[in-house]
């Protein structure tokens, strides 16, 4: 939990000394901002296991105010209430089918687009389901401060086969899920949506 939480800190002074660089008005304060920054990335990558270069690869400098990223996931049942899950290449273990928003989709296109990439199936949205803030679960710490997007969605067509990016596609029972990617779905989580789904709840979890 002390890791989390450090991990958390700073990812705070990372977005304090984007924000600063953002709003500098002369050389010294950007030049402070720029080493609270790079102090942050190294706190990052150590705390995170993620090599330095990598990291700043990915935080390309902030022109504007710093905002969180945003993963959108499908949740697919089909007739007999199995659920969608594919097969990640990067860990080998499974996971709704989503991924990062893309700039210039909604995020109900990002989600039909991802579940028809990575499993071959055409869908239509029905509606919101939660809105996680990772942070608040049980996820492995990572340097990114992340909310996860989960939609409802109902199969058109199309047919299951995974895919360039994926290991597999299939659906699985609640109660015979495979190795679940932790760093992108929770069975709790699984769990949650899916008594949702078939109770009928038409609230959207938050947090």
């Amino acid at each position: 939990m002390k890791d989390n939480q450090d991990l958390e800190l700073i990812k705070r002074i990372k977005a304090l000394a984007d924000t600063g660089l953002v709003y500098a008005d002369d050389e010294y304060h950007r030049e402070r901002y720029e080493e609270l920054r790079e102090i942050s990335l190294q706190l990052l990558s150590h705390m995170s296991s993620q090599p330095l270069r990598v990291l700043h690869d990915f935080f390309m400098p902030e022109k504007d105010y710093p905002t969180v990223k945003v993963d959108v996931r499908g949740f697919v049942l089909n007739s007999a209430n199995e659920i969608l899950i594919a097969k990640e290449q990067v860990d080998g273990k499974w996971t709704i089918p989503g991924g990062w928003a893309d700039i210039g989709y909604t995020p109900s296109e990002v989600v039909v687009k991802e579940i028809e990439e990575e499993t071959g199936l055409r869908c239509s949205v029905d509606r919101l389901l939660a809105v996680y803030d990772k942070r608040m679960h049980a996820h492995p710490p990572q340097p990114f401060y992340i909310y996860k997007l989960v939609f409802l969605c109902t199969i058109q067509g199309g047919k299951l086969e995974h895919g360039f990016d994926m290991d597999g596609a299939s659906f699985f029972k609640l109660d015979n899920l495979p190795e679940i990617s932790i760093d992108r779905i929770l069975e709790s989580q699984l769990y949650q949506l899916y008594k949702m789904v078939i109770e009928g709840n038409m609230n959207v979890y938050f947090d």
